[in-house]
């Protein structure tokens, strides 16, 4: 089992930059392919970003493709999402989740408790 807690959130005017942070505590965290995932009120909660459990691999929802950047560092059991160029439809609750590699909700068995990104126009 992992524990997981972000941290970085925060307000940001909109062509800002913010990076959060992914803390992993219990099993190694190289052990899992990790996601970031958002919810904005009134929303359902969507894929972001994902890496495989080395970092070889990444994949990007459409809308922060090239605007955003996972990344992990296994020997800090920790995962990072750069984000670039916010907008205000970034403006959301983000999580991060442990799991099997893909965009899937289901494919994430554990999750953070979420920071709040808020990015004001």
């Amino acid at each position: 089992q992992v524990q997981l807690v972000e941290s970085g959130g925060g307000l940001v005017q909109a062509g800002g930059s913010l990076r959060l942070s992914c803390a992993a505590s219990g099993r190694t965290l190289s052990s899992y392919a990790m996601g970031w995932f958002r919810q904005a009120p009134g929303k359902e909660r969507e894929f972001v970003a994902a890496i495989s459990r080395i970092g070889s691999i990444t994949y990007y929802a459409d809308s922060v493709k090239g605007r955003f950047t996972i990344s992990r560092d296994n020997a800090k059991n920790t995962v990072y999402l750069q984000m670039n160029s916010l907008k205000a439809e970034d403006t959301a609750v983000y999580y991060c989740a442990a799991g099997h590699y893909g965009s899937g909700r289901d494919l994430y068995d554990y999750w953070g408790q979420g920071t709040q990104v808020t990015v004001s126009s």
